[in-house]
């Protein structure tokens, strides 16, 4: 038996006309890129601690957690906390770091 398909029209009708709302796609915007970051810091983690040749569980140990919630960061969706990140890095030899966006030089404006 086939699955059926979820009709997701209503949803993406309703986007489409929120996001012509200038302070409701900034926010949302900013909201994705927040998550993207997110999700590609716990990614990166991830890969680390395969790398490692270590399990979740493994890895919960060393750190001091319970290993369902270490299985919960790196399987679903979630806003962890900066220093279970922090912990996780360290004991995978890695370290987080800010870096500010590259910027092009400004052109200096031509004098009169």
């Amino acid at each position: 038996m086939a699955k059926k398909a979820i009709d997701t029209s209503f949803h993406e009708r309703m986007m489409d006309a929120r996001l012509k709302d200038p302070v409701f796609r900034e926010r949302y915007e900013r909201s994705r890129r927040e998550i993207d970051l997110i999700d590609s810091v716990i990614h990166q983690l991830d890969h680390l601690r395969e790398e490692a040749g270590l399990s979740k569980a493994e890895l919960a140990r060393m750190i001091g957690r319970n290993p369902s919630s270490i299985r919960r960061l790196f399987t679903q969706r979630s806003n962890p906390e900066l220093a279970l990140v922090a912990s996780i890095a360290a004991e995978l030899g890695a370290e987080l770091k800010v870096v500010p966006p590259r910027r092009t030089k400004r052109r200096e404006p031509a004098s009169a």
